[in-house]
């Protein structure tokens, strides 16, 4: 849902989340409070989370497997100088699909676009 490496200029997050219990808003208010707690709950245990930036390509998403190591993942997010808007989020069922704009103090901005559901998306890898 976030920057994994500092600056980097556009990702994308596809995770596997319970979301008959996250809505829109909710989600964004725990993006934009940086409440990496909140974030890592609407995760189910066995889900995973895909990362597709610079560092790594849609042919190789990095994977953070199981709601242990996204909680870590959202913890490293979360406590990084930077802010987060949510600028626009859909739901339709069980998935969602937002933006996200960030920025550090140094001006540098990241964009992030995610999609999130039951079992969204499957790799192959």
């Amino acid at each position: 849902m976030v920057a994994t490496q500092k600056k980097t200029e556009q990702e994308i997050t596809m995770p596997t989340m319970t979301a008959t219990s996250v809505t829109g808003a909710a989600l964004k208010r725990a993006i934009e409070s940086r409440d990496a707690a909140a974030l890592s709950s609407f995760y189910a245990d066995d889900a995973n989370l895909l990362v597709v930036d610079r560092n790594n390509p849609p042919s190789k998403p990095r994977i953070v497997r199981g709601r242990t190591a996204i909680t870590t993942f959202f913890d490293d997010i979360c406590s990084r100088a930077m802010t987060h808007e949510v600028n626009a989020c859909v739901s339709e069922g069980n998935h969602l699909a937002f933006t996200q704009a960030c920025a550090y103090p140094d001006g540098a901005k990241v964009l992030c676009r995610a999609c999130a559901g039951e079992r969204y998306y499957e790799p192959i890898v």
